[in-house]
């Protein structure tokens, strides 16, 4: 087994129980689907899509929606979800590195906070930009490195387990400057914009209790750690700190960053 086919197998682990989010991120979908400008009658994909948030929202729309995810539980779930609403929605197991659709097959490609979790962006790019047709639109809403998640991603990177050699943090994917230098040539008419979420908590400790029960990467350092309390002390503390900055009036505040742009 590779490093990368592991590294895979782990996420697919860490990832696995994370629809109990789907209420939260659904906030964020309608969005995007509007920042993408996707309109009735257009094919869409909607890329690391989780239990199909952007994918149930797109549809609404009238567009021909398809909707993947690396995780076979989330996937699962998404099914459930495309049932519930009685949608006509196809969703697949997919690795964004290795999307199993033909080239030039979607007039959208979407991925919300999804794709930017792929080792290697430069496939990731390669894959998603394959099955767009020229002057089509891709759109993604990613964490940028400088406020709360990034925060809270460099924090678990500080703690957990290194990534294989060539893996590229996440975060990364919200500096403007890196997202048009790996989109390169290959699109125009690039455009940014910024929203947020906010999540409700009673208190920045009770916000970080939740993201110990449903953030994957976390939940699962919080069981390691039990064995080791001043450890696990430091974790949570660094945490609370990354909170304190953005929480008032019993909100966290998440800042996310969109990019839009045409194929060429």
């Amino acid at each position: 087994m590779s490093d990368f086919t592991e590294f895979k197998a782990k996420a697919k682990a860490v990832w696995s129980d994370f629809a109990s989010m789907e209420n939260f991120t659904g906030v964020a979908a309608p969005r995007l689907v509007k920042f993408a400008n996707v309109s009735a009658q257009q094919k869409v994909l909607d890329v690391a899509g989780g239990t199909g948030v952007v994918a149930l929202t797109a549809a609404r729309t009238g567009a021909k929606v398809t909707g993947s995810d690396l995780t076979p539980e989330l996937v699962k779930r998404a099914k459930e979800n495309n049932e519930t609403v009685n949608s006509e929605i196809e969703f697949y197991e997919a690795d964004v590195e290795d999307l199993p659709f033909d080239d030039e097959s979607f007039d959208v490609v979407l991925s919300q906070f999804g794709h930017m979790f792929a080792p290697r962006p430069d496939i990731a790019v390669q894959e998603m930009l394959r099955v767009l047709r020229p002057g089509g639109t891709i759109a993604f809403s990613t964490w940028p490195p400088e406020l709360f998640m990034g925060s809270f991603f460099k924090i678990n990177g500080k703690y957990g387990p290194p990534p294989p050699e060539g893996v590229q943090s996440p975060v990364l994917w919200g500096n403007v400057d890196i997202i048009s230098e790996r989109l390169g040539s290959h699109v125009s008419e690039i455009t940014f914009d910024r929203d947020k979420l906010v999540m409700p908590g009673l208190s920045v400790q009770h916000v970080r209790s939740v993201f110990e029960t449903t953030a994957g990467p976390l939940k699962k350092m919080v069981q390691a750690f039990a064995s080791d309390p001043e450890k696990l002390t430091n974790l949570r503390n660094e945490i609370d700190d990354a909170i304190f900055n953005y929480f008032e009036d019993n909100f966290l505040r998440m800042d996310y960053l969109m990019t839009r742009a045409k194929k060429v």
